[in-house]
């Protein structure tokens, strides 16, 4: 699969380093904490969706780190940047083992056909 992005001769040298530093640090901060742990859940105040990931999850028992940026009037940039980035244009943003799953409904998908608890399972050395 491959989304469309736009090729980098289709934009103005004068303007590519703003875009590939928009909001760098965020995006940089997101890509370490799903490096680093199993399950990170990216979200927001105020938003429901991430709520119930976040619910799903501690139901499930599963740990996982969650990072919030703002709510629907604050760091709005910051989440656009992330969107970016990833391609996913809602809140939550779920990454399970480095790989975005998508958001609460598409976890909760998973959870309900057996391939989360297969995901997240301990992989035994052989």
């Amino acid at each position: 699969m491959s989304r469309p992005v736009l090729e980098e001769t289709r934009i103005h040298p004068s303007i590519r380093g703003r875009i590939a530093d928009n909001h760098a640090d965020t995006v940089k901060a997101v890509q370490a904490a799903v490096a680093s742990n199993k399950v990170v859940v990216v979200g927001m105040a105020m938003n429901p969706f991430p709520r119930k990931a976040r619910k799903l999850l501690d139901g499930l028992g599963t740990p996982y780190l969650y990072l919030e940026y703002g709510s629907y009037l604050s760091q709005w940039r910051r989440r656009l940047a992330l969107k970016m980035w990833s391609g996913w244009s809602t809140l939550p943003m779920v990454f399970v083992n480095g790989t975005l799953i998508g958001g609460a409904q598409d976890l909760q998908r998973l959870v309900d056909s057996g391939e989360f608890t297969a995901l997240v399972a301990p992989k035994i050395a052989g």
